[in-house]
């Protein structure tokens, strides 16, 4: 079976796009979505968070909601918003924001080669997270998030996809968070089939955002008992090159010092970490550089260079912050289960640090560089798991712009 493979996707008519498209179903709460979709009544959020219709004490995991989000998709349908292409295609999909650009490939993806780890993963998976999209997908027969994969940048597909940039888009829509999505259809046969020979010489991609979508859709293929050549053998993905992915630094705020003064932390980071106070706001520069926000006052900080092993996963940068200061000084061991640290998306900037600290919520904060695709699929490649929060991919794919039927 191949990699991937074109499909007839379920998308928006292009003159309602703009109603529709909608941010990922989960970067949003239960109470922010039925915001956003506030007098909206296309907006895909009625699709992928369809409590918002419901009352708001409603669990998001009552079979109700998904009853409604398969309700709200027919009617979508039924006022011919949404309509599916008649053949299968591929598609184009390029987001800006803030002046970064990247244009990648929509495509099926083989659940095949991801269970084989062709198709690698960085990431574990929570088994609640894992069932939501199950029912999800049970309930529309369609897969509607969809996961965020890199391939290898190669040139000769590269180019195929910067060509395509250079025709009319289907749609072009900016999201009210000011990032551009682009979207075209790649209809032609010998175009169709280049891509497809292109991506079957290829050793592996990557997974970068999605482990339960693309683990959810696993265990759909698996009850629907498909030869392998079933639209349900396959998931929803948009394929980017390597070298044109985005990851934001993912920072850590900790509500205490383990019981020790500001003090006795700098001393015990001698011997581990070069410290150098700074006046302003630190945003490290190179990998192993971090920026320590304590009392009011930012510090840079370089570890020592034997204190870096020849490790995929234990050369992180969230791995060497974790493992030399962390744990072994502010006490905090399993970042997944202990309450005492949060973590801190790179979108909000520095000052989102400050803000935790200088009101008591917090008592120290960790600025970082950001995790290389490079690091990522190093990782993958060991077929090794990175720690909790180390990649913060930007920009979000939407929700809304195709999805893929599974009849």
């Amino acid at each position: 079976m191949p990699l991937i493979r074109p499909f007839a996707g379920l998308r928006p008519v292009p003159e309602r796009a703009e109603e529709v498209v909608a941010p990922p179903y989960d970067v949003l709460n239960s109470a922010e979505a039925r915001e956003r979709a506030k007098g909206k009544p296309w907006s895909f959020l009625h699709i992928s968070k369809a409590e918002i219709d419901l009352p708001e004490d409603i669990d998001p995991y009552d079979p109700a909601v998904y009853a409604k989000s398969a309700e709200n998709l027919q009617k979508m349908l039924g006022e011919g918003i949404l309509i599916r292409d008649n053949k299968d295609c591929y598609y184009a999909y390029r987001l800006i924001m803030n002046g970064h650009s990247q244009i990648g490939l929509v495509a099926a993806a083989s659940v095949a080669d991801y269970d084989t780890n062709r198709i690698r993963k960085h990431e574990y998976t929570r088994p609640a997270k894992e069932d939501d999209r199950v029912r999800q997908i049970e309930a529309l027969n369609a897969q509607t998030g969809p996961v965020l994969l890199a391939y290898k940048s190669q040139p000769d597909m590269d180019a195929i996809l910067e060509n395509v940039a250079k025709t009319e888009p289907l749609v072009d829509v900016t999201a009210d968070d000011g990032v551009q999505h682009t979207f075209w259809i790649i209809d032609d046969e010998e175009t169709i089939a280049k891509i497809s020979a292109g991506f079957d010489a290829m050793d592996a991609i990557y997974i970068a955002d999605g482990h339960h979508r693309s683990a959810s859709a696993s265990r759909v293929a698996k009850t629907k008992g498909g030869d392998g050549n079933q639209n349900s053998d396959y998931f929803l993905s948009v394929i980017y090159p390597h070298n044109q992915m985005k990851i934001l630094d993912y920072n850590r705020v900790i509500k205490d010092l383990n019981g020790l003064s500001k003090d006795e932390v700098l001393a015990k980071l001698e011997g581990k970490f070069e410290v150098r106070a700074e006046d302003a706001a630190v945003s490290p520069s190179k990998p192993t550089e971090f920026g320590m926000y304590l009392d009011g006052q930012w510090y840079r900080l370089n570890i020592n260079a034997d204190l870096i092993p020849n490790d995929p996963v234990a050369s992180l940068d969230v791995s060497l912050l974790a493992d030399n200061l962390i744990a072994p000084i502010l006490g905090i061991s399993d970042p997944r289960t202990d309450n005492r640290i949060d973590f801190v998306g790179g979108i909000r900037g520095l000052g989102e640090l400050e803000k935790r600290v200088n009101s008591g919520e917090m008592a120290i904060a960790f600025s970082l560089y950001p995790t290389r695709m490079e690091a990522l699929m190093a990782v993958a490649d060991a077929n090794e798991v990175m720690p909790p929060k180390s990649t913060w991919f930007e920009p979000k794919l939407a929700d809304g712009l195709v999805s893929h039927v599974l009849d």
